[in-house]
């Protein structure tokens, strides 16, 4: 819940991106009926928050600003034009509100966004004028009563704040020293002793992501809560604070209703949708000390974030994948989440295409509108099959022939089952149980049987193969006798620990990626990766962000930049949420 924060100094020089009312002083009944709105269009302006206290965060040439003022539409323009002309006759003293909305520039362009934003510059006046009325008409047992009289200032000054949890946790931890996110902050900028003509009542910083997910909670929509939040911060600015004693609880909790009920917006006050949440059991209660949730964001945040890569290139087996070699549905919400970002996913695998289509449309992420199909970018059987823009093929390499026979005589003489990849088919030289797992449960096209070796070499150009054993035969025969034996005509890879791949000498997923990456015009810096076997090392040392999950190798893990949770605890997901926004 919010808490006051005061400021030790007030710089009166700063321009703002005012929406200003003015209202006679002769008056202290601020209705709306009896205001003059002038809209003000700035060129260049910054919240006070920022211009004092943040200073570190913008650059020397102060260039960069981390809020982006809002612009009013032309139709209020000409309304300020109509109403100046009848302010002009009076002859009344007039208190301006000067009414600040800013959107922290970490939020992304979003069009719910701007108009919540839109709205607050006429709500949080509305607010303010009947607040003010109150404390003149009222006296109150426990608010400070710095404010009284707001007739005895020229101007009144308040700036609102949009951000993210990200930012207002860390504004939290700099101000409070208490390390979690919140939904909203008061920062007072008020100063009795200045005696100054304006009243600088101070800044609103207010979380969308965490008003988000509590409107969700409590029922109803972001911006009635948005609208509560503004509420609370407002009459802590104003001197009202439920956290000095019950009798000042209770006091806030009343004044807050009030301002709701009296403007018709919808919802309780936060003080009492606080007490209603403690009281309901079926409510998530968020622990502000839990490391994960200073750390990561939530399903359904990443709208408060802008993507940091423009790519996710995404290994399948051992990483998207979990030990059942299913997408569980927490992977596949964070996909589509940052999918609808636009962040594009790229499926890097060993798998061939329909494969990796089949397993992807369980889910939902196949077609048209996911992130995998005919149509799309990817790199496949380890990097053999590269498809561009379009899904046109723009890279395949085969294996030696001599290699495939070498293989295929090796399997009949060992009777260790072995599979031929050759673009969307697969070859076998017979029938085994291991091989039709290939199919059941990697969801690789099943396994035709070819009568001899000569005639799997002459059926189709062949990319790879895998040899099926144990993890312990693999390691103690296989891989020892097949890495000398390929010599420079081929390479020996690992995805999983029961297959041994073959493929042609000098190629990779790694080398995949890189060469769908210049196809694409994109740089390396604009990727993030994630992978789990010795096959995706280069991937991972290619991007700018290396993820390796858990369960992955330790030479993978070695050369990660940052090591996940395992495929079985949704590490994609949780990769997703912590560093790709």
């Amino acid at each position: 819940m919010a808490s006051t924060i005061s400021r030790a100094a007030a710089t009166l020089s700063l321009e703002r991106p005012p929406t200003t009312f003015s209202i006679p002083r002769s008056s202290v009944n601020l209705s709306p009926t009896r205001c003059t709105a002038r809209f003000v269009i700035p060129s260049s302006s910054k919240s006070p928050l920022f211009g004092r206290r943040f200073h570190a965060l913008c650059r020397e040439d102060g260039r960069r600003r981390l809020s982006r003022p809002m612009r009013i539409v032309s139709a209020s323009n000409k309304e300020y034009r109509k109403m100046r002309g009848r302010q002009a006759k009076s002859k009344e003293k007039q208190l301006e509100l000067s009414v600040s909305i800013c959107i922290e520039e970490e939020l992304p362009d979003d069009p719910e966004i701007s108009s919540i934003a839109e709205l607050l510059r006429l709500n949080v006046p509305m607010a303010m004028k009947l607040a003010f009325d109150r404390i003149t008409d009222l006296n109150y047992k426990t608010r400070d009563t710095s404010i009284q009289d707001v007739g005895d200032f020229e101007s009144i000054e308040l700036s609102v704040l949009l951000c993210n949890d990200e930012f207002i946790r860390k504004l939290n931890k700099e101000w409070r020293d208490e390390d979690h996110a919140t939904d909203v902050l008061s920062m007072s900028e008020h100063i009795p002793e200045l005696n100054l003509p304006v009243l600088m009542l101070g800044d609103i910083v207010i979380s969308m992501e965490t008003a988000a997910r509590q409107a969700e909670e409590r029922g109803h929509t972001l911006i009635d809560e948005i609208r509560i939040l503004m509420v609370h911060g407002l009459l802590h600015l104003l001197g009202f604070d439920h956290e000095i004693s019950e009798d000042a609880e209770e006091e806030m909790e009343e004044e807050e209703e009030f301002v709701l009920k009296s403007l018709g917006w919808k919802g309780k006050g936060l003080i009492r949708s606080a007490y209603d949440a403690e009281n309901n059991e079926n409510l998530h209660i968020e622990n502000p000390n839990d490391k994960m949730s200073k750390e990561k964001k939530k399903e359904g945040s990443l709208r408060f974030y802008r993507p940091k890569f423009k790519y996710i290139f995404c290994d399948m087996d051992g990483t998207l994948l979990n030990s059942k070699s299913q997408v569980s549905l927490t992977n596949a919400r964070a996909l589509k989440e940052a999918s609808s970002r636009g962040v594009k996913i790229v499926i890097a695998t060993g798998k061939a295409r329909p494969a990796a289509i089949s397993v992807l449309q369980m889910v939902d992420l196949a077609g048209k509108d996911g992130i995998i199909s005919e149509h799309t970018p990817g790199v496949f059987l380890q990097g053999l099959l590269v498809y561009g823009i379009n899904g046109r093929e723009i890279f395949k390499r085969n294996l030696d022939p001599n290699v495939c026979r070498e293989a295929g005589r090796y399997s009949l003489e060992h009777k260790v089952p072995l599979v031929a990849f050759c673009q969307d088919r697969c070859l076998t030289l017979f029938k085994h149980p291991l091989v039709d797992t290939l199919h059941t449960i990697y969801h690789e096209p099943k396994a035709e049987i070819m009568p001899s070796v000569e005639h799997m070499v002459a059926a189709a150009d062949i990319q790879k193969l895998i040899f099926f054993d144990t993890a312990e035969g693999i390691a103690t025969n296989l891989r020892p006798y097949w890495s000398k034996a390929t010599g420079d005509h081929a390479n020996v890879v690992q995805a999983v620990p029961d297959m041994l791949e073959i493929v042609p000498f000098g190629t990779s997923k790694g080398s995949g990626v890189k060469l769908l990456l210049d196809h694409l015009g994109v740089s390396s810096k604009e990727i993030m990766a994630i992978g789990d076997g010795e096959n995706d090392i280069e991937m991972l040392e290619l991007a700018s962000l290396g993820v390796a999950l858990r369960n992955g190798s330790e030479k993978t893990k070695a050369v990660a930049d940052v090591i996940g949770v395992s495929n079985d605890e949704d590490g994609v997901a949780g990769a997703i949420y912590r560093y790709a926004f």
